[in-house]
């Protein structure tokens, strides 16, 4: 049986828009695959006021920004201080959450979550999505407007973002990873010297010292 995944990305909707549009795609559940769960300028959506309004809601909220983040704590995943999205989709965590995320998509109507608006520049597309296609998935971009985008027809835009068309000699779906392959470049995170680790945040923090 086909099943589907969803995306959205958070951007500067109000919880309440947020929540609306997960219903109006019969969303069950949020997968969150921020490598850091807070927004200074969105703070509804940092991870404990969040996964508490989804859970008033009806809906869960799980935590894969370890597994399935555009961030890596192993250096070997970065080149010149930019990660590179080929070598971390090989690490043992984010192939342990590509699994995992497939058999939670077995039982429950799910949403990849993370922050931008524009799926095409997000790592849940560029990154995880481009893990996930397979015969038996459907993927859709839930869009701000609640409008859906299929990844194919997001695909094709990115192919003519990237001025990628097929010819005589690149097939379509040679045209298809190139263009991934180039917004990944255009998108991934650049590691900063006074970046902290990338799976921890002041609320993490925080739960660490009430446990």
């Amino acid at each position: 049986m086909l099943k589907t995944l969803l995306t959205i990305g958070h951007s500067t909707h109000t919880i309440e828009q947020f929540i609306s549009l997960l219903k109006q795609h019969r969303v069950q559940g949020v997968c969150d695959v921020r490598s850091v769960p807070f927004s200074q300028h969105n703070p509804q959506f940092n991870r404990r006021p969040l996964t508490q309004k989804l859970q008033e809601a009806g809906l869960f909220y799980g935590f894969m920004g370890k597994e399935l983040g555009a961030r890596s704590d192993n250096p070997s995943c970065y080149i010149d201080g930019k990660v590179q999205y080929n070598y971390l989709a090989e690490e043992p965590a984010f192939v342990g959450g590509i699994k995992r995320l497939r058999e939670g998509l077995k039982n429950y109507r799910v949403a990849l979550m993370c922050a931008e608006r524009d799926p095409l520049t997000c790592h849940r597309t560029i990154l995880v999505c481009r893990e996930m296609r397979s015969k038996d998935l459907k993927i859709e971009h839930i869009l701000a407007d609640g409008s859906i985008e299929t990844n194919e027809d997001a695909e094709r835009r990115l192919m003519a973002l990237m001025n990628l068309q097929p010819d005589m000699l690149s097939s379509e779906h040679d045209c298809i990873e190139q263009a991934y392959d180039r917004q990944a470049s255009i998108i991934a995170y650049v590691k900063q010297p006074q970046d902290s680790s990338p799976g921890t945040t002041n609320e993490d923090i925080h739960d660490r010292l009430h446990e």
